[in-house]
């Protein structure tokens, strides 16, 4: 069996999805979020994000870890470096566990999935659903997005037997 772990990082909230199976067979799968308040400075932000995250990959050993890789809008460029240091931080915890970490980026995530790289956020939890084999939403979108790059961590790298 092949367990990918998939991240979606997030200052407010962090999905994590998991997926246990072989190829593009799904055995078992779980999802959440880490959340953070806004409240909060964002060193402790960061930190309670490695502290909510490095216990679950140390207790989990997952094959691989997939974490969405970070762009930043031009009209918006404090989000991406935001966004970059949580990632940083999110790399540091899976390196910490002993994982092996690649980065995908969300249109490649949605072509894996859909076949459809512009695929809308909808149509991306819908194809998520559909291979899991589960009828109810998933929700926060953060975790529906940390599932899909986990599935697309199972598809990419998930043929071998473990």
């Amino acid at each position: 069996m092949f367990k990918a772990i998939g991240i979606d990082p997030g200052l407010a909230s962090t999905g994590v999805g998991i997926v246990k199976g072989l190829r593009l067979k799904v055995h078992e799968f779980s999802y959440g979020v880490i959340t953070t308040s806004s409240q909060t400075p964002l060193p402790k932000r960061l930190d309670e994000i490695y502290t909510g995250l490095f216990p679950l990959l140390e207790m989990e050993k997952p094959d691989i870890v997939i974490i969405e890789d970070v762009f930043s809008l031009q009209k918006n460029p404090k989000a991406g470096i935001i966004l970059g240091k949580v990632s940083g931080v999110i790399i540091l915890c899976a390196h910490k566990a002993g994982a092996a970490i690649n980065e995908i980026s969300v249109r490649k995530t949605k072509q894996i999935l859909t076949g459809n790289g512009n695929a809308d956020k909808d149509q991306l939890e819908r194809s998520v659903r559909m291979h899991l084999n589960d009828d109810e939403p998933i929700k926060p979108s953060h975790a529906s997005d940390a599932l899909a790059l986990a599935l697309a961590g199972l598809f990419r790298y998930g043929s071998g037997v473990k």
